[in-house]
């Protein structure tokens, strides 16, 4: 009796064990890096992973050196890998285009989205009295736009756009001295990218007076990116909406994830959001519009939540 009253005991441990070790999901984010806004959204999707699955989803966030390096990793990782990218480089991996070019590799097929997070968004910040209204204004205005960076790519590109070139001084200071370059009126305005609220933009509101540049929607066509809306209060003192460029992205995954892990990622990653909101205001700008964002198709797991919670996704999607 008392030997199988043991062995009872032991098949059970036995038991528990296995449904403790099968409900245990374990998954790769591969991120940004680690100095980068997107690293730290990547700790907080894992926090937040973690949290809303009561410990069944377990994230480990991975330090990348670029949307490109991800992709790449696409054709080469097995299992729960996700990656976060714009969605044009999901094309061009697809179509081997571009930095793909020579590299092609039938796995890209695979890669399925799960959910868009915070865009890279364009703000072009001005001085509230330097005396500019719109782009046109800034003919003669010293304006710092950094270097090598996107937004520094993107703010070079969009004064040749709208004809400024050579009609604007820019300003040989690093990004990261804009703050004080234009509380000591050193700059006019400068240019940077980054999830909104951008923490540089919150602080050169707080301390001066500032404005924020919209584009017209003819200014938008011509730089072929994605409008988007800065809400009006987002920044102290800016009391209208802001119209502007961004850069969509979207966490990947790939065939090699089974549905009910997609589909629990996605359904955690949306029930937690305004959680995550109420810590880092990024978050509050990704709504379910961006979707339309999204090339490629989306994981069928994560297809069945967005079904379920009447999320529209585009058919090309599907």
């Amino acid at each position: 009796m008392k030997l199988t009253g043991i062995a009872a005991l032991l098949i059970g441990a036995m038991a528990f064990t296995s449904s403790a070790v099968q409900a245990e999901t374990r998954v790769t984010y591969k991120s940004a890096k680690s100095a980068s806004s997107y690293y730290q959204m990547a700790v907080q999707i894992s926090e937040a992973m973690k949290a809303g699955s009561d410990g069944n989803i377990i994230v480990t966030v991975e330090e990348s050196q670029g949307s490109v390096q991800n992709v790449m990793e696409a054709a080469v990782r097995t299992g729960n890998y996700v990656f976060t990218t714009p969605p044009v480089l999901v094309s061009l991996a697809q179509n081997a285009k571009a930095m793909f070019e020579d590299k092609g590799n039938p796995k890209f097929d695979e890669i399925r989205a799960l959910f868009p997070i915070p865009s890279l968004t364009m703000h072009f910040v001005v001085r509230s009295d330097a005396e500019v209204a719109s782009f046109a204004d800034l003919e003669g205005k010293t304006v710092l736009i950094g270097k090598g960076s996107f937004g520094a790519r993107e703010g070079e590109k969009y004064l040749k756009l709208f004809g400024l070139e050579g009609k604007v001084t820019l300003a040989d200071v690093e990004l990261s001295n804009a703050v004080p370059a234009l509380k000591n009126r050193q700059i006019d305005g400068f240019v940077t990218a980054g999830s909104y609220p951008a923490p540089n933009v919150i602080e050169a509101a707080a301390g001066t007076g500032i404005r924020l540049l919209s584009l017209s929607e003819e200014q938008i066509a011509k730089t072929k990116r994605t409008k988007l809306v800065i809400p009006a209060g987002t920044y102290a003192g800016v009391d209208t909406d802001t119209t502007t460029t961004s850069l969509p992205v979207v966490a990947y995954t790939t065939t090699g994830m089974d549905d009910e892990t997609a589909y629990q990622l996605t359904k955690t990653y949306w029930t937690q959001k305004t959680r995550m909101g109420d810590d880092a205001a990024w978050w509050n700008g990704v709504s379910p519009d961006m979707l339309d964002n999204i090339r490629g198709k989306v994981h069928p797991g994560a297809l069945r939540y967005y079904d379920e919670a009447g999320m529209p996704v585009p058919e090309g999607a599907r």
